[in-house]
């Protein structure tokens, strides 16, 4: 019995990860960031059609919410994951034109080359194709040394404005006071994670579950910040007369 509520209780922490409820308050340090991605994401997933390229799908947490033709998970070779398909992290193993839809989350700040890498999301979109697309603004450096960039709002629009993009929606995720208490999470899971999950989970709710709490009273009665936010999450068609010009040719 105390096995089966132990898996029960990691099962349900573990589902809590990308898709946080209240529970989660107690036992996610990153319980806002989660949150934020998780309702935009959700929100935009009806207007993410037909055969759709999860590109850095990692677990696929995501692929529920999208009720389309075919989803296919794309990760770099040697990323032991969720994946249908490996690349080489430069050119999609797919001819041109291939989906009607790309969702790309947390994943653009790892990429040393984003001309390539949207040039490459480019050429296998159909025209007219989607683009869901989400990346930090405000965060720490992270999966260390892979971590080559932050974009604002505007510097985000204007690169894939000049990769054959045009905007359809922009948000930003937690733009108010819970930015602040996310940080301080980030910063105490930083300096006292072990190898030990149940001393995490321990250290969590002593530690970090008081500033979750603390986090979503607070941003209730202080006013919202657009210039101060922690994820961008962008929904972006490709443009009818945008060209190939990368990777394979068909």
């Amino acid at each position: 019995m105390i096995k089966l509520l132990s898996f029960a209780f990691k099962r349900r922490v573990n589902r809590g990860k990308f898709a946080p409820t209240w529970f989660d308050l107690f036992v996610n340090p990153f319980y806002f960031a989660r949150k934020g991605l998780h309702r935009h994401i959700v929100a935009l997933a009806p207007k993410v059609h037909g055969k759709i390229l999860d590109v850095g799908c990692g677990t696929k947490p995501y692929q529920m919410y999208f009720d389309v033709k075919e989803y296919i998970g794309l990760e770099i070779e040697g990323k032991k994951k969720n994946a249908d398909r490996y690349y080489d992290g430069k050119i999609i193993p797919f001819a041109n034109e291939s989906f009607d839809s790309v969702i790309t989350s947390q994943v653009l700040e790892h990429v040393f080359n984003p001309d390539g890498f949207l040039l490459e999301i480019n050429r296998v979109l159909k025209p007219g194709g989607v683009l869901l697309l989400t990346v930090p603004f405000v965060w720490d450096e992270h999966e260390q040394p892979f971590d080559y960039a932050r974009y604002s709002s505007f510097g985000l629009c204007h690169l894939l404005e000049n990769h054959g993009f045009e905007i359809s929606e922009h948000r930003k995720s937690m733009d108010d006071a819970r930015i602040i208490f996310q940080m301080i999470n980030a910063y105490i899971y930083k300096k006292t994670i072990t190898h030990n999950s149940k001393l995490n989970l321990l250290i969590t709710l002593i530690l970090m579950a008081p500033f979750n709490i603390m986090g979503e009273f607070v941003g209730k009665i202080l006013p919202r910040n657009s210039d101060l936010y922690l994820d961008n999450i962008v929904l972006a068609r490709k443009t009818q007369h945008s060209r190939t010009t990368a990777g394979r040719q068909g």
